[in-house]
């Protein structure tokens, strides 16, 4: 709780100081984030945490059941950081009883070394496999994204992979939209900046625990009221929409099932702070305090993120994690039909969790998607898509 409460406590501080630009800006001209550092540290929390392990099972396991008896496969992955995933699938894809596929990757990452690494290790085990394989790597951020680069052919059965991405997509101008009530956004975040600023280490623990015996959680829905959610989805909307024109036989979409992109400080103070206290609660049941690879975790990746989401406002808060929801609403409205996620693919996610010994991990089914909880609290959501006519 007293780490976590530390980089809560920095991110508040950080805010502050955006007040004076020229101060936060001499403070932090030496701070310098590698996108090395980056993904070393994205493949820590991979590592440490079986919810991408169990995303990629999942994600697979959709595939597979979707492709099934498709002679050429092409698989867009919107962050192709990992190759695990796809290690894995060309390895299903081989012992498929009418024969692999003609498979086709398309990698989507900013870093070009990164799509060079995954090229090498899917071609390796692809040739291994005698598996006819291309890879295409696309070296761009998401949002940046050329659609004609994705090189989609006449014949292909297309499946769609987005872990931990579409979020990024729901960044907006957020000081161009509260021109729009000037009086009452000033007077709600000043009212809340200054209830947040009281708090420090120890009170963010007494809050905790105060709105716990009140009888506050985190309305499923706090988001919804919010006069900026809705209008900050016009990018995501115009992705899905792009998506949608491709035509793919699934899309399998992963994120974060949490409430942090309200329009105020305090709700997403309060939100970020149930959601990070359920994941430093992961790591210290699974994870020595002692281990530089948590520090580096808890620093590197939470500690940033939690800054994000309270410290920056507008085009800077990339972390607008949202709940399931919302993301039903969008997907729905972009013109997707859900597709229920099997049992055998549940029955895999189930067994890998298994495997970590740990009784804090579980998955729920709502709505034909998987959630991924630490006891009871939602953290990662799975759901399926594909194309309605």
């Amino acid at each position: 709780m007293q780490r976590m409460a530390a980089y809560f406590t920095e991110a508040l501080a950080d805010r502050i100081l955006k007040s004076w630009p020229g101060l936060h800006k001499a403070l932090n001209s030496t701070r310098i984030t590698l996108v090395s550092e980056e993904v070393l540290v994205r493949k820590l929390f991979f590592e440490m945490f079986p919810f991408l392990k169990v995303a990629f099972v999942v994600t697979n396991q959709a595939i597979i059941e979707a492709m099934e008896g498709e002679k050429m496969v092409h698989i867009i992955d919107l962050n192709a950081a990992e190759p695990a995933q796809w290690l894995a699938l060309i390895q299903a894809l081989s012992a498929r009883p009418e024969g692999p596929p003609h498979l086709r990757i398309t990698g989507i990452h900013q870093q070009k070394e990164v799509l060079d690494q995954m090229a090498h290790r899917l071609t390796e085990e692809a040739e291994k496999l005698d598996i006819p394989f291309q890879f295409n790597p696309i070296v761009c951020k998401l949002e940046n994204l050329d659609i004609d680069k994705l090189r989609v052919k006449t014949g292909e059965a297309l499946a769609i992979s987005s872990v931990l991405q579409m979020h990024s997509l729901l960044v907006s101008d957020d000081e161009h939209l509260r021109k729009k009530l000037p009086l009452a956004s000033k007077n709600m975040n000043g009212v809340h900046l200054q209830r947040a600023l009281q708090m420090n280490q120890s009170t963010l623990g007494e809050l905790l625990e105060k709105d716990m015996v009140n009888g506050y959680s985190p309305s499923p829905d706090s988001t919804s009221s919010s006069p900026l959610s809705s209008t900050a989805s016009v990018k995501v909307d115009s992705f899905l929409n792009a998506m949608w024109g491709l035509s793919p036989k699934l899309m399998v979409v992963t994120e974060q099932d949490s409430n942090h992109n309200g329009s105020t400080l305090m709700e997403r103070l309060l939100e970020s702070l149930y959601s990070y206290a359920a994941l430093f609660d992961c790591l210290e049941s699974t994870v020595s305090r002692a281990s530089l690879e948590r520090l580096k975790v808890e620093k590197m990746l939470f500690g940033e993120e939690i800054k994000n989401i309270i410290a920056c406002e507008g085009a800077e808060r990339k972390e607008r994690h949202e709940k399931l929801e919302k993301w039903i609403q969008r997907l729905d409205f972009a013109g997707f039909g859900n597709v229920p996620l099997s049992y055998h693919g549940m029955l895999e996610a189930r067994r890998l969790l298994q495997g970590y010994n740990c009784d804090g991990y579980k998955l729920k089914e709502e709505n034909g998607c998987i959630v991924i909880c630490w006891q009871d609290r939602p953290l990662f959501s799975i759901s399926a898509w594909r194309c309605r006519k």
